[in-house]
């Protein structure tokens, strides 16, 4: 069975068990997944651990205050969770447990978490600066200032070298080349975006342009990578764009958290193929994850408290996990084991 396949209401009376007994797993009729699908739980401070293959949950892991963001090792065995209150968290994703806290200073305001060549990359707010953690040695190894307004969220270019970073702020996107290679090998160059407030952003399938969607204005502002410069603008008259993502097939799909929907675009024509509902009312801060074959999305919807899975072919919502009241599901993350 898939799971797309399983009926609501046997991932609800799974939900409901867990937290019934207690318990930090339940016994899957299926094998075990390589996959763990991870959750931040914003409103309860927690990151859920969940069997992609079933919806079931296998834990929660208590984390700083209002996590933001979360990324996981290429091995699939270390989880990083981004408070920018609290620091980030480094989560042992087998046993369940946080096994470190690192604090980059105070007012720090460290926001998104990117993993790359075996580093953490991480956007450090209160500091107008982007910084790298080596886990291994668990020392921040260096920082470089951006100088730019509330820098949010890291994109990886197709190199593997270079990074996008929107500037809430400051309305600008940074793109800071051989960002990989440390601060002296690293050329910054900051894009002005003419919407309000970038916030979502993602490279394309082609490695040719960047997408960030402006949160106060519902438009899309579109990068050609080459010259490094808006090369077009989308009005789609979104309330709260807040998340952006790529599909491998070129499809573009935007949260609008206010809209409770999802809009879907074609990436090359530009155009809206379907806005799907997410619900009757405001979602708030949602996430969007697209799976690793490109067949489905996961939607985190906050103040529903669910994830939503969307199917990209029929682009219907298939199944929602329920990830229980007061719990406010937000950024997604596949860690996948090797």
């Amino acid at each position: 069975m898939s799971q797309i396949d399983i009926p609501r209401r046997w991932v609800a009376s799974l939900v409901a068990l867990a937290a019934l007994t207690g318990a930090t797993g339940i016994a899957s009729a299926q094998a075990p997944s390589t996959e763990r699908l991870l959750v931040l739980l914003r409103d309860a401070s927690a990151l859920a651990i969940v069997d992609p293959a079933n919806g079931e949950i296998l834990g929660r892991v208590p984390t700083g205050r209002d996590p933001h963001e979360v990324t996981a090792s290429s091995d699939g065995r270390l989880a990083f969770v981004a408070s920018p209150a609290d620091g980030i968290s480094v989560i042992d994703i087998a046993t369940q447990r946080e096994i470190r806290r690192v604090h980059p200073g105070p007012g720090s305001g460290p926001h998104d978490v990117l993993f790359a060549d075996g580093k953490v990359y991480f956007t450090i707010e209160g500091y107008k600066s982007i910084g790298r953690y080596d886990p291994e040695a668990d020392q921040i190894d260096w920082t470089l200032g951006i100088g730019q307004e509330s820098t949010h969220m890291l994109a990886l270019g197709n190199d593997g070298r270079t990074m996008y970073m929107p500037n809430r702020g400051s309305n600008s996107v940074t793109v800071a080349e051989g960002v990989t290679d440390g601060p002296e090998e690293t050329t910054l160059t900051n894009i002005p975006i003419p919407g309000e407030l970038p916030e979502g952003i993602d490279v394309s399938p082609d490695g040719q342009e960047v997408w960030t969607a402006t949160r106060n204005d519902g438009g899309v502002s579109i990068i050609n990578v080459a010259s490094k410069e808006v090369v077009q603008t989308l009005d789609l008259g979104m309330k709260d764009a807040n998340r952006l993502k790529f599909t491998p097939d070129g499809r573009v799909l935007i949260i609008d958290g206010e809209a409770a929907s999802v809009v879907v675009l074609d990436a090359a024509s530009r155009s809206v193929i379907k806005r799907v509902s997410m619900a009757s009312v405001d979602t708030g801060d949602g996430a969007i994850l697209v799976s690793r074959d490109g067949s489905h999305a996961y939607v985190g919807l906050r103040a529903a408290d669910r994830v939503a899975v969307l199917d990209l072919t029929t682009l219907e919502v298939t199944e929602e996990i329920m990830m229980g009241e007061g719990s406010g599901p937000g950024c997604m993350f596949l860690a996948v084991g090797e």
